[in-house]
This record gives C-alpha cells, structure tokens and sequence, in this order.
C-alpha cells in the first residue's frame, strides 16, 4: 500500500509563540470538486492569513492532482515557509494518516515507512504521520514514539464520538492530555513535538448521536476548545479551512451516513 506523502506548509519564518500555533487543515479542490491551481492556493493562504492571521496549512495527498506543483510555488509567492528546492517552505511531512486506526499497518511497519521516506527526502525535514488520539493513548503507537518520530499529530472528533456540545470541550482536553501524556512518558527526556492534527465542529449537516452540527454549536467549539487549548500553549490544526461541498457522504463504523461538507471555518 502506497502511504500520501502530506506537507505542512508554514509560510512564516518561524513557528515559536508563548501560545500554541494555530493551523487550517486546506483540501486540494475547488467547490465544484475540480482541482486546485496555484491562484487558488494563492487566494486560499491569502484569506487563511488575513481573517485568522495562520500562517500554517496541512494538506493532503502532496502527489494527488499535481498538489505540490502548485502549491509550493504558491506558497513561496505568497510570503510561505516548503523538498529540497523548497525546503524553507515545509514545516513537517506527515506519512499516512489513520493508518493505524483504520488497521491498515502495525507501529512498527508505519515506523518502517516513516523511516523510508525520513531517507528519500534527507536531512532539514521532520517526518511522522497523523493518527487517531487513542491510537497514541493506547499504546498502538509506541513503536512511533521510541523509534524516532520527528512529530506526532493526534487527530480528533468529537462529533464522531457522539458527544453533545456541553462536553465536547471537556472530552477534547481530557483526551488529548491522555494522549500527549502517554507520548511523553514513553518518550522520556526527549518527546517528539506534539501537534493536534485535527479537530473541529460542523456547521451543518448530519445529526450524528448526541452531537448536533449547527453555526452556534460550531462557534462554541471554537471558542471554547480550540482557543482554549491554544491558550495552553497546544499547537492544533482546525479541520478545517473552507467548506469542501464536493464531498461524498461518509459511513460510520455504527453504519450511519454523515454529511462531511460543512466543516470550514470559511464557506
């Protein structure tokens, strides 16, 4: 199985801040569903920086519809921070996402893959992947963190968890301290740098359990989860930038559909 190669593109000299750095999740196609080319990305870093002042993008599938061509160029035109002609741009590569969630690898044959791609693209670059916040709680992922991760980004949902908004904040702060936690003891003196690779609310869409998706609800979210963890010093990625209406429905492991196109702090 062939793993995404997904960068983290910082399009700002330096990511040091006393609170935690905010970053957009940013898929690679228009509305309607067709690709991106550079002046979209342009626009989108442009709308990204002026109404959130970010500075930090995550994308996906770096090979998929020419993603890096375009993006990368776009990037540095636009004041970014990207392999290596580009390595000033690139923050982080991230290999696979989930993998260990939906059982696709074991850790140590991520951690194998990890380390293959840590030999394609060289010294200047740090490389891991994006997981499930159990996954790196529970200790599926240990083989990530003793076996040299540069980051570790843990994803999560409570809107999938069924979680009704008066306890989403908790239930996010709770995890996310378990997980982190968990990587720091296992890690010791030295703990790979720790980011939440995505978290959000939906503005509208699916009622899935006790989590309903609404404006208000998703500006609760916002305010309360993820400024909250940012004022800890957490670095997190909201999922996401924009509305993505192209989306398919998705299925559940419980098998119920859900509505993925209302997840944008933009739409």
């Amino acid at each position: 199985m062939q793993l995404p190669i997904l960068p983290l593109l910082a399009f700002a000299p330096s990511l040091a801040a006393s609170s935690g750095t905010l970053g957009f999740a940013l898929g690679n196609k228009k509305t309607d569903g067709t690709c991106k080319f550079q002046p979209d990305w342009e626009a989108d870093f442009s709308a990204i920086n002026t109404d959130s002042g970010s500075k930090v993008v995550r994308i996906y599938a770096a090979s998929d519809r020419d993603t890096a061509k375009s993006i990368l160029p776009a990037a540095e035109k636009t004041g970014g921070q990207y392999a290596p002609q580009y390595k000033d741009k690139v923050y982080a590569i991230t290999v696979g996402s989930e993998t260990l969630y939906r059982g696709n690898f074991t850790g140590e044959t991520l951690l194998a893959k990890i380390k293959d791609t840590k030999s394609a693209v060289g010294s200047g670059f740090k490389v891991s992947t994006a997981e499930s916040w159990n996954k790196f709680m529970d200790g599926t992922a240990d083989a990530l963190i003793t076996g040299g991760a540069d980051i570790l980004l843990c994803d999560a949902f409570f809107c999938w968890q069924g979680q009704p908004i008066g306890n989403a904040t908790a239930s996010f702060f709770d995890d996310i301290t378990q997980a982190f936690g968990h990587i720091q003891s296992v890690a010791g003196s030295a703990p790979p740098e720790l980011w939440v690779g995505e978290t959000g609310w939906p503005s509208a869409g699916s009622t899935y359990q006790n989590a309903v998706p609404d404006m208000t609800s998703a500006k609760t979210y916002w305010d309360k989860a993820i400024c909250g963890i940012l004022a800890w010093g957490v670095n997190v990625f909201f999922f996401e930038a924009f509305d993505e209406p192209w989306k398919p429905v998705s299925v559940g492991q419980d098998g119920s559909v859900a509505d993925e196109t209302h997840w944008g702090a933009w739409n």
